[in-house]
């Protein structure tokens, strides 16, 4: 724990460091006044680089629908059709209000969950004027687990339902043809199985794209869950890989993972599947866009 916390303090430090150096810089090197800033953008082409959250937001303005599939697993073979007779599927709304705040909330039938989020952004990387090298992001989510109690043990409390992932996203995209993102987070369960399970979880992931043409790109992420803070034997660390199709309004991403869940906690704390098993789930995302207020209505 004291480790991943120097870790999140370290990254704050030198996104502060560059940020206030940048100034300096310029009035060393550069003449401010014949010098324009330019953002950085498409450092992902949705808001997901699979599973997990990218730094993007819709456009102001704009609704996006969200259909996701993970279907069975690839090993339970042929009379399953290689896990396409198996779904599980959560659709989600994401709404961006402003060039900075999104809200968003999904339904997946995992546990029946329900989940809403916010995502702020704090930093845009850019250059020019005012330098900054990477994209910063805050996102936050809350789930409810909806399944029937099904311990009669303890008492049904609606909290005991809940749980919450806290996420610092840091994105850089470091030209037209790649992008890196590390995700530190935090897990915080209400109920946990057992005395020896920790309430709060710590892990830290990484997401990348790597162009491969102008409208299909090569995405993939992983999380490392600190150990100790779950059964290890049980649970394992999120692996996902898969493609990112444009087209249009459209974005379709397809993709192999170990992980069933679609949403934060699911996939970063309780993944089961092992890859060198062959517990690999085949899914999708649809991405659809629709403008609810035009980019005029901004100004």
């Amino acid at each position: 724990m004291q480790h991943f916390s120097k870790t999140v303090l370290f990254l704050f430090l030198v996104i502060i460091c560059f940020s206030s150096s940048a100034q300096e810089l310029m009035d060393l090197f550069g003449d401010e006044e014949e010098q324009t800033t330019e953002y950085a953008f498409a450092t992902f082409k949705t808001t997901r680089v699979v599973n997990a959250q990218s730094i993007e937001n819709p456009a102001p303005g704009v609704l996006l629908f969200i259909i996701s599939h993970h279907f069975g697993k690839v090993n339970d073979g042929a009379y399953n059709l290689f896990g396409l007779d198996q779904a599980t599927m959560r659709i989600g709304f994401e709404y961006s209000f402003n060039e900075w705040l999104c809200l968003g909330i999904g339904r997946s039938t995992f546990e029946k969950t329900v989940d809403g989020f916010a995502k702020v952004k704090l930093l845009r990387q850019s250059s020019g004027l005012h330098k900054m090298p990477v994209s910063v992001s805050l996102f936050s989510s809350t789930t409810i687990n909806g399944l029937r109690w099904q311990d009669p043990e303890r008492e049904n409390y609606f909290s005991s339902r809940m749980a919450y992932n806290f996420q610092l996203l840091i994105a850089r995209k470091f030209s037209s043809a790649f992008s890196l993102q590390i995700m530190p987070a935090l897990i915080h369960k209400n109920l946990v199985p057992t005395e020896q399970d920790d309430n709060d979880i710590f892990a830290l992931g990484l997401g990348a794209r790597a162009k491969i043409t102008n409208r299909i790109t090569f995405n993939g992420e992983y999380y490392y869950v600190f150990p100790g803070q779950r059964d290890d034997d049980v649970f394992k660390n999120t692996l996902s890989l898969g493609f990112d199709i444009e087209t249009g309004g459209h974005v379709f991403q397809l993709h192999f993972t170990n992980s069933q869940p679609m949403f934060d906690r699911g996939f970063i704390t309780e993944t089961r599947g092992n890859w060198l098993d062959g517990d690999i789930y085949f899914g999708f995302n649809i991405t659809r866009v629709f403008t609810i207020k035009k980019p005029e209505e901004f100004r």
